[in-house]
Protein backbone atom coordinates (compact mmCIF):
# COMPACT_ATOMS: atom_id res chain seq x y z
CA UNK A 1 0.00 0.00 0.00
CA UNK A 2 2.86 2.33 0.84
CA UNK A 3 4.48 1.63 -2.53
CA UNK A 4 1.21 2.44 -4.27
CA UNK A 5 0.93 5.77 -2.44
CA UNK A 6 4.52 6.71 -3.29
CA UNK A 7 4.02 5.71 -6.93
CA UNK A 8 0.85 7.78 -7.35
CA UNK A 9 2.44 10.76 -5.60
CA UNK A 10 5.41 10.57 -7.98
CA UNK A 11 3.01 10.28 -10.92
CA UNK A 12 1.14 13.43 -9.90
CA UNK A 13 4.37 15.31 -9.12
CA UNK A 14 6.03 14.39 -12.41
CA UNK A 15 2.93 15.23 -14.43
CA UNK A 16 1.85 18.53 -12.85
CA UNK A 17 4.96 19.91 -11.17
CA UNK A 18 7.81 18.73 -13.42
CA UNK A 19 5.61 18.77 -16.58
CA UNK A 20 7.24 15.52 -17.68
CA UNK A 21 4.96 12.58 -16.87
CA UNK A 22 6.60 9.25 -16.03
CA UNK A 23 5.83 6.50 -18.50
CA UNK A 24 5.88 3.64 -15.97
CA UNK A 25 3.96 4.99 -12.97
CA UNK A 26 0.50 4.30 -14.44
CA UNK A 27 1.31 0.67 -15.03
CA UNK A 28 2.98 0.19 -11.65
CA UNK A 29 -0.06 1.68 -9.92
CA UNK A 30 -2.32 -0.78 -11.75
CA UNK A 31 -0.15 -3.78 -10.88
CA UNK A 32 0.15 -2.75 -7.23
CA UNK A 33 -3.60 -2.14 -7.02
CA UNK A 34 -4.24 -5.71 -8.16
CA UNK A 35 -2.11 -7.05 -5.31
CA UNK A 36 -3.52 -4.62 -2.73
CA UNK A 37 -7.13 -5.43 -3.69
CA UNK A 38 -6.70 -9.20 -3.61
CA UNK A 39 -4.65 -9.32 -0.42
CA UNK A 40 -7.00 -6.73 1.11
CA UNK A 41 -9.92 -9.07 0.42
CA UNK A 42 -8.14 -11.71 2.54
CA UNK A 43 -7.76 -9.24 5.40
CA UNK A 44 -11.40 -8.18 5.10
CA UNK A 45 -12.51 -11.81 5.18
CA UNK A 46 -10.45 -12.56 8.30
CA UNK A 47 -11.84 -9.49 10.07
CA UNK A 48 -15.42 -10.35 9.00
CA UNK A 49 -15.70 -6.94 7.37
CA UNK A 50 -16.41 -8.25 3.88
CA UNK A 51 -19.65 -7.45 2.15
CA UNK A 52 -22.46 -9.64 3.37
CA UNK A 53 -26.24 -9.60 3.47
CA UNK A 54 -27.19 -10.81 6.90
CA UNK A 55 -30.62 -9.23 7.25
CA UNK A 56 -32.46 -12.52 6.71
CA UNK A 57 -29.85 -14.66 8.47
CA UNK A 58 -30.24 -12.60 11.65
CA UNK A 59 -33.96 -13.47 11.71
CA UNK A 60 -33.30 -17.23 11.64
CA UNK A 61 -33.28 -19.42 14.76
CA UNK A 62 -29.84 -20.14 16.22
CA UNK A 63 -29.50 -23.60 14.67
CA UNK A 64 -30.60 -22.44 11.20
CA UNK A 65 -28.27 -19.43 11.46
CA UNK A 66 -25.32 -21.72 12.23
CA UNK A 67 -26.21 -23.95 9.25
CA UNK A 68 -26.52 -20.88 6.98
CA UNK A 69 -23.12 -19.62 8.12
CA UNK A 70 -21.55 -23.02 7.43
CA UNK A 71 -23.12 -23.09 3.95
CA UNK A 72 -21.74 -19.60 3.26
CA UNK A 73 -18.25 -20.61 4.41
CA UNK A 74 -18.46 -23.71 2.22
CA UNK A 75 -19.49 -21.61 -0.80
CA UNK A 76 -16.67 -19.13 -0.16
CA UNK A 77 -14.18 -21.99 0.20
CA UNK A 78 -15.43 -23.62 -2.99
CA UNK A 79 -15.11 -20.33 -4.90
CA UNK A 80 -11.64 -19.67 -3.49
CA UNK A 81 -10.45 -23.18 -4.33
CA UNK A 82 -11.93 -23.45 -7.82
CA UNK A 83 -11.71 -19.92 -9.21
CA UNK A 84 -8.88 -18.25 -7.32
CA UNK A 85 -6.51 -21.14 -6.59
CA UNK A 86 -7.11 -23.50 -9.54
CA UNK A 87 -8.10 -20.91 -12.13
CA UNK A 88 -5.46 -18.45 -10.93
CA UNK A 89 -2.78 -21.16 -11.05
CA UNK A 90 -3.74 -22.01 -14.62
CA UNK A 91 -3.59 -18.33 -15.56
CA UNK A 92 -0.16 -17.95 -13.95
CA UNK A 93 1.15 -21.07 -15.71
CA UNK A 94 -0.22 -19.91 -19.07
CA UNK A 95 1.31 -16.44 -18.80
CA UNK A 96 4.67 -17.90 -17.77
CA UNK A 97 4.57 -20.30 -20.73
CA UNK A 98 3.74 -17.52 -23.18
CA UNK A 99 6.28 -15.15 -21.64
CA UNK A 100 3.77 -12.31 -21.44
CA UNK A 101 5.27 -9.13 -19.95
CA UNK A 102 3.84 -5.75 -19.08
CA UNK A 103 4.53 -3.10 -21.74
CA UNK A 104 6.16 -0.30 -19.70
CA UNK A 105 7.89 -2.15 -16.87
CA UNK A 106 8.67 -5.46 -18.55
CA UNK A 107 7.40 -7.38 -15.49
CA UNK A 108 6.31 -10.94 -16.21
CA UNK A 109 2.54 -10.99 -15.94
CA UNK A 110 2.76 -14.35 -14.20
CA UNK A 111 4.17 -12.52 -11.19
CA UNK A 112 1.24 -10.11 -11.26
CA UNK A 113 -1.32 -12.90 -11.57
CA UNK A 114 0.24 -14.79 -8.66
CA UNK A 115 -1.96 -12.59 -6.48
CA UNK A 116 -4.95 -14.77 -7.49
CA UNK A 117 -3.82 -18.19 -6.20
CA UNK A 118 -2.06 -16.68 -3.18
CA UNK A 119 -5.13 -14.73 -2.04
CA UNK A 120 -7.32 -17.72 -2.90
CA UNK A 121 -5.22 -20.00 -0.71
CA UNK A 122 -5.47 -17.56 2.19
CA UNK A 123 -9.24 -17.17 1.77
CA UNK A 124 -9.69 -20.95 1.51
CA UNK A 125 -7.65 -21.47 4.69
CA UNK A 126 -9.57 -18.81 6.59
CA UNK A 127 -12.94 -20.12 5.32
CA UNK A 128 -12.09 -23.60 6.63
CA UNK A 129 -10.86 -22.13 9.91
CA UNK A 130 -13.97 -19.96 10.34
CA UNK A 131 -16.30 -22.86 9.51
CA UNK A 132 -14.57 -25.09 12.06
CA UNK A 133 -14.71 -22.36 14.72
CA UNK A 134 -18.41 -21.77 14.02
CA UNK A 135 -19.19 -25.50 14.12
CA UNK A 136 -17.30 -25.93 17.40
CA UNK A 137 -18.99 -22.87 18.91
CA UNK A 138 -22.41 -24.16 17.90
CA UNK A 139 -21.61 -27.63 19.24
CA UNK A 140 -20.48 -26.21 22.59
CA UNK A 141 -23.58 -23.99 22.79
CA UNK A 142 -25.79 -26.99 22.06
CA UNK A 143 -23.90 -29.04 24.67
CA UNK A 144 -24.41 -26.35 27.31
CA UNK A 145 -28.14 -26.17 26.66
CA UNK A 146 -28.78 -29.90 26.64
CA UNK A 147 -27.94 -30.70 30.29
CA UNK A 148 -30.04 -27.77 31.49
CA UNK A 149 -33.06 -28.92 29.51
CA UNK A 150 -32.60 -32.54 30.65
CA UNK A 151 -32.56 -31.39 34.27
CA UNK A 152 -35.75 -29.42 33.68
CA UNK A 153 -37.40 -32.37 31.92
CA UNK A 154 -36.74 -34.72 34.88
CA UNK A 155 -37.50 -32.83 38.08
CA UNK A 156 -36.34 -34.54 41.24
CA UNK A 157 -39.01 -35.80 43.63
CA UNK A 158 -39.13 -33.76 46.81
CA UNK A 159 -39.94 -35.48 50.06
Amino acid sequence: MGGLVVDVLWQVTSRYVLRSPSSWTDELATLLLIWVALLGSCVAFVRHSHLGVDFFVEKLPVRARAVAELVVYAAIGLFAASVLVLGGSKLVALTWLTGQVSPALGVKMGHVYLALPISGAFILFFAIESAMERALAFRSQAGERRPASEAEAKPEAKS
